[in-house]
């Protein structure tokens, strides 16, 4: 489980949290938080060195992009989904499990 402050997420910039030894994205769109695995299922890649675009997170090595919500695998050359994590918030605290 990690914890974050809400304020300290900023739209559109994702950040890297571990969650029990496991590197996790974890990105704010809006009002919500959403949490996926932090390596990009087509290569070794950083997801959280990635853009976001409404819901979709791009790789920055090679272009694939995943929808947050879901983990899917959108655009090649990525076809596998992402994990992804529950993401609990209670006023401004957020909790990823």
């Amino acid at each position: 489980m990690s914890q974050l402050n809400f304020s300290n997420l900023a739209e559109g910039k994702p950040v890297t949290v571990d969650v029990n030894g496991e590197k996790v994205c974890v990105a704010r769109v809006g009002e919500e938080v959403f949490a996926v695995s932090d390596t990009c299922t087509h290569s070794e890649a950083s997801l959280s060195e990635g853009e976001i675009s409404n819901y979709k997170i791009e790789c920055w090595l090679h272009g694939a992009e995943f929808d947050l919500r879901t983990g899917e695998a959108i655009t090649p050359p990525a076809t596998e989904k992402l994990k992804t994590f529950t993401v609990k918030r209670i006023g401004d605290q957020i909790e990823i499990v």
